[in-house]
């Protein structure tokens, strides 16, 4: 098995990006890849004073997806970038994954992963025919404790799932959102460039994700209400959005951008008939076991109780924090896997399924609440 280092290129994600932080740091943590070059902005000048920073070659450095593109095909298959990560705006993400699928590349995608869900299953259908690989990056699934989580759901550690419930609030919009000027500045309230939605599209997504993640059940239906604020602001700014799934179980998604103060409380709890599992974002090496009559048990990573998806997501001794860099690595460890053809669990990195399945869901809540409140399909 060849441990050659993976040749990874970049869209986006030059200075100040602090998404293209989180993407280089993790993606030097599994000693997978090597970051060779990319097109890190649509300021030549600035991208080329980003890869001498970085100490890469200016040669492959380039003003624009479509000269990444056509200089590296160009180059012999062992020199050229294999995985490119794209760190755009949302509205970029479908035509620049598309064209970086249709040349043959593995793609490591933010969310959302489109505009639109037809987009999505069009991306999905085109992983599938030119045989790459394509990890969305719904970074919260690497923490250890949420593999924890998803194993023992899936193990009937806490019976058959009857309640699940996500929140994800955020406060950082409330300081521009009531400026009527200063909100006009922001890219995620401007439908051209975040899509249908801001709120859910951005935070709402990984609630949902999240849920279908550590269950394993599909949604199949959604009602949803949403809350730009004021008239003039286009997009969700706040929103709940109640799940049903198959066998009468129920689900909430609550996510807020204008919950004051709030800096990433994030938080899932999934109940069962036996018992129950609850994490918190902002203290993710705690997944609390809560049963009948029981004292309550909180377990963390590291440890030999820990299935084999989380023990393969710990990097640390127990006792040693891991953080948002570490989860992250993790979906980098199991892409690079993916992409040498190796085996990997089922788990290990959210796919282009996950894409569709989100953008099916941003699209069902935008219904119902367009719709007045009503019950959606998520049509699959």
């Amino acid at each position: 098995m060849s441990q050659r280092k993976i040749r990874l290129g970049m869209i986006g994600g030059g200075h100040s990006s602090f998404i293209g932080i989180v993407h280089r740091i993790a993606s030097y943590i599994g000693e997978q890849y090597t970051l060779v070059g990319g097109a890190f902005d649509t300021d030549y000048n600035r991208a080329i004073d980003f890869a001498k920073q970085l100490e890469l070659d200016p040669s492959r450095t380039y003003p624009n997806i479509d000269a990444f593109v056509a200089g590296e095909t160009a180059l012999p298959a062992d020199q050229r970038i294999e995985a490119v990560v794209v760190v755009t705006p949302n509205f970029l993400h479908y035509p620049m994954a598309k064209q970086l699928i249709q040349a043959g590349f593995h793609v490591i995608c933010e969310k959302p992963v489109t505009n639109t869900a037809a987009e999505a299953v069009e991306l999905e259908e085109l992983v599938a025919k030119h045989k790459v690989v394509f990890a969305l990056t719904h970074t919260y699934t690497g923490y250890p404790m949420v593999r924890q989580m998803k194993s023992m759901i899936a193990d009937g550690v806490i019976g058959d799932v009857q309640k699940v419930d996500a929140q994800y609030y955020q406060g950082w919009i409330n300081p521009v959102i009531h400026d009527k000027e200063k909100r006009k500045s922001v890219w995620r309230l401007d439908p051209e460039k975040a899509g249908q939605s801001c709120c859910m599209g951005d935070i709402g997504v990984h609630a949902f994700q999240m849920v279908e993640y550590t269950t394993g059940l599909k949604t199949k239906k959604v009602l949803s209400d949403l809350n730009t604020l004021y008239p003039d602001n286009a997009l969700d700014v706040d929103g709940t959005a109640l799940l049903r799934f198959e066998n009468n179980v129920r689900g909430i998604v609550r996510a807020s951008q204008i919950a004051t103060a709030e800096e990433n409380n994030f938080t899932v709890a999934v109940y069962g008939t036996k018992g129950s599992l609850k994490w918190e974002q902002e203290n993710p090496n705690y997944l609390y076991f809560l049963q009948e009559n029981e004292p309550m048990q909180v377990m963390k990573p590291g440890h030999v109780y820990a299935s084999e998806l989380a023990k393969q997501s710990t990097k640390m001794a127990p006792g040693h924090p891991e953080g948002i860099f570490d989860s992250m690595a993790n979906l980098y460890t199991g892409a690079a896997k993916a992409i040498r053809g190796e085996a990997y669990l089922e788990g290990s990195y959210p796919t282009i399924r996950d894409g569709v399945r989100g953008m099916k869901f941003i699209e069902a809540v935008l219904a119902s609440a367009k719709a007045g409140n009503t019950w959606t399909e998520i049509v699959d």
